[in-house]
């Protein structure tokens, strides 16, 4: 990399830019000083006011008393109050989802020390089944909260945001990791603090990729609401009110009618969120698009142009966004400079011992403390499983280990060519985003019997194994697909045009232009779709319908059933030898082509 050298300036002299290092120009509608209130504040008001009243009815439910035997009912004037209380706690997993994806990945980023435990860190996180957190976290949480619900919500919000935060902090990593050269150059030029590198640099580039994977993580949540909302812990049962239960129930019980009702509420609400958010989001992010020449179509929302004619959003803007973040900006890069200000000059002269290196040291003990615990309680369980047991657990590996091979490969054959097609066209994307919504969003466990009537007439054995890789499909393929899209739709504007002049079409352009472009998207996707698969085995091995359960041989059926059965040794000794298998496909596979993804096709 090239050196710059500056002069000798003071700290007043040199000051970061205030705007973010944008990839691109701001192309944002800026609304008009001074007009007046109309059609756009008065949707604000109203949103602002279903938001206020949703929040009041889940926080009465909340803090009402435990009652594990809720009734859910199938009348359909109860499915807008279930449909309100599911997003609720879908979006309380997102925020915690993108928390701790920014804390996570910048770390691991950034950190060459701490990337080398944290990465295997959430290669296990990834791999471990939303059953095998369920009894810990409920239990824990319910002995916390015993007389009230705030123990099964919070457990509920904690096991959707374990089917969406290791997406998206993947995703984030790998895009904080691939930064191109230029961006890296422009912020040692600026001397960036640490924090301003993180919100101008880092998130502008990650924006595009951590959207459309969020889309993903949020289809996710979708795809194990059902579990969340239904936990089963043994003889225990604990119900709560939402969209998920609704489905289960009548997916349980057989009714036809209210599961094809409680279906239709879920596409509605999919496709009215698609409108209102994740449209608008796909369109605002596009400005962080790292190119040099303007896009001949780019993404649009009627919904986003409405907001920027908001007053009520400038007026927020302008007088508390705006001067509250740069106050935080301020504090914070206060605290870098001191930091960087009392490191000594001579590295040979060993770091002062202060008080929160002391708290560091402290709260390391314990964790250390906790682990050594936690590992002896896991082995004193470990030894009450014979051999024959283990060998049982590592053939339903092998079987497990196939279906996700074969519902990977059915999955990138046509994932990668309809994501380019959707990423690299604005028009197919407006048409095509809404439907890859609705569709990677609904539960296949609840439109699945109706697949199972077909399948049963198959002989003995093969209908569970080809419904099971069709489950398994369901809850990866959109992984794949997701991440493609994210890397068609940030090829930069000039290599399209570049392509077009020199005529390269056909494999040749997909050899030299396409392919390498989408490589790191399509490296994360099949990350993440791995431990997505392996994720959805609990559920597509076995199934429950019309008050039957039909299992196949696997580790996700060696799971569930554990879980059911309240067996706890079984239940770990399952879910360690899933993510032993995992991490290591993970290590000797994806993380390979990672770091060739990393070596040879990054921008710049």
């Amino acid at each position: 990399m090239a050196q710059v050298y500056l002069p000798e300036r003071s700290e007043a002299q040199v000051r970061p830019p205030r705007g973010p290092i944008q990839t691109r120009r701001q192309n944002d509608a800026t609304p008009t000083q001074g007009q007046r209130p109309g059609f756009a504040d008065a949707i604000v008001i109203i949103a602002l006011i279903g938001a206020v009243a949703l929040l009041v009815t889940a926080a009465s439910r909340w803090t009402a008393e435990q009652n594990p035997a809720i009734h859910i009912s199938l009348q359909p004037i109860y499915l807008p109050l279930y449909a309100g209380l599911s997003l609720l706690r879908m979006m309380l997993a997102y925020l915690l989802s993108l928390a701790f994806t920014l804390i996570y990945g910048h770390i691991a980023a950034t950190n060459r020390t701490a990337r080398r435990f944290m990465v295997p860190i959430l290669d296990i996180l990834q791999s471990i089944p939303i059953l095998s957190f369920l009894p810990g976290v409920v239990l824990a949480l319910v002995a916390i909260f015993p007389h009230s619900n705030i123990g099964i919500e919070m457990a509920a919000v904690i096991l959707i945001f374990t089917s969406q935060a290791w997406n998206m902090t993947f995703s984030y990593y790998h895009s904080a990791r691939t930064l191109p050269v230029e961006l890296r150059e422009a912020a040692m030029v600026y001397r960036l603090s640490p924090w301003r590198r993180f919100i101008r640099l880092e998130i502008p580039f990650a924006m595009i990729g951590l959207v459309w994977n969020s889309m993903m993580s949020w289809a996710g949540g979708w795809f194990f609401l059902m579990a969340a909302e239904q936990l089963q812990l043994g003889n225990r049962s604990f119900q709560l009110p939402g969209l998920g239960s609704y489905l289960q129930i009548a997916a349980n019980a057989g009714n036809g009618g209210a599961l094809l009702l409680g279906l239709f509420t879920l596409v509605v609400l999919i496709v009215l969120l698609d409108v209102v958010f994740w449209r608008p989001l796909v369109a605002w992010s596009d400005k962080f698009k790292f190119e040099s020449v303007r896009s001949t179509e780019a993404p649009e929302s009627p919904i986003l142009d409405l907001l920027r004619r908001s007053t009520i959003i400038e007026w927020f803007s302008l007088h508390a966004a705006q001067p509250g973040s740069e106050w935080i900006n301020r504090q914070i890069d206060r605290i870098f400079h001191n930091q960087s200000a009392s490191m000594p000059s001579d590295e040979s002269t060993p770091a002062p011992i202060t008080y929160k290196t002391v708290i560091g040291w402290g709260i390391g003990g314990i964790i250390a403390v906790l682990a050594m615990i936690g590992c002896l309680l896991a082995l004193h369980a470990l030894a009450q499983i014979s051999l024959l047991t283990w060998g049982t657990l590592g053939v339903d590996g092998f079987f497990t280990l196939m279906r996700t091979v074969l519902a990977m490969t059915i999955a990138v054959l046509w994932t990668v060519p309809v994501g380019v097609k959707i990423g690299m066209s604005p028009t197919w994307s407006r048409r095509l985003q809404p439907i890859v919504q609705v569709v990677a969003s609904i539960p296949a466990t609840a439109f699945f019997p109706v697949l199972l009537i077909v399948l049963f007439k198959l002989p003995t054995g093969v209908g569970i194994n080809i419904a099971a890789i069709a489950l398994m499909l369901l809850g990866t393929q959109w992984y794949v697909l997701f991440n493609v899209i994210a890397g068609a739709m940030s090829i930069p504007s000039d290599l399209r045009e570049a392509a077009d002049i020199y005529r390269v079409s056909g494999w040749r352009r997909w050899r030299t232009l396409i392919l390498p472009a989408i490589f790191p998207y399509l490296v994360t996707g099949l990350i993440t779709a791995s431990g997505g698969a392996w994720n959805a085995s609990i559920v597509a091995e076995v199934v429950q319908y019309n008050d039957k359960t039909i299992a196949t041989p696997g580790l996700g059926s060696a799971i569930a059933q554990a879980a059911a059965n309240n067996t706890p040794s079984i239940l770990l000794a399952s879910t360690l030898v899933m993510a032993f298998i995992v991490v290591f496909i993970n290590r000797m596979v994806w993380r390979r082509l990672y770091q060739i993804a990393e070596r040879r096709y990054t921008l710049g």
